[in-house]
């Protein structure tokens, strides 16, 4: 216990940063979701190098998504000094940017086209029993999502980061009619 005279005078701790010494509320309840509630897939494992003075410095990227099978989805992005980190910290900030993904009559409620930078993704509803029609991380996305029953096509740039922000943005920006 400290004295009264180290003290900060508004928290009560040496430190004057609240109780557990660092920035933040203390106890305060967390409003994470227990993270067994969500599947997770790598979409791409990349090895990078950033050039420094003494050589090559490696690095590994990993994009992840989760889904819930449910209509919950998100991606993550990042860097890691070793695979697992990579993953680890992808699949943090995937749970930081889920969104919700109205399904009607077990498919999307119309037909949408989305371009984020040069990559096109084109998704239409489809009727039951087709299933998902799709391809490389489209595909990934829309299981992870829950949608039964979908047709997409990418249109343009292969890369696999830019599809599937497409995809996620295309899906944030439907509207139930």
């Amino acid at each position: 216990m400290a004295l009264p005279s180290q003290t900060h005078s508004r928290t009560g701790s040496p430190s004057g940063r609240g109780p557990r010494g660092r920035g933040g509320r203390g106890n305060a309840p967390r409003r994470d979701r227990p993270e067994n509630d969500f599947d997770q897939r790598i979409v791409e494992l990349a090895r990078v190098a950033r050039v420094m003075a003494g050589g090559k410095r490696l690095r590994f990227r990993a994009l992840v998504v989760i889904g819930d099978h449910k209509g919950q989805v998100g991606h993550g992005l990042a860097k890691g000094a070793d695979v697992s980190l990579a993953i680890n910290k992808a699949g943090t900030k995937a749970r930081r940017n889920l969104i919700t993904v109205p399904i009607k009559k077990d498919t999307i409620p119309h037909e949408i086209k989305m371009k984020y930078k040069s990559a096109v993704v084109l998704l239409k509803p489809a009727p039951a029993g087709t299933g998902i029609i799709a391809g490389g991380p489209v595909r990934t996305v829309l299981e992870l999502a829950g949608v039964p029953n979908v047709v997409s096509k990418i249109l343009g740039s292969g890369n696999k980061i830019n599809n599937v922000r497409a995809v996620l943005k295309a899906l944030s920006t439907m509207k139930v009619r």
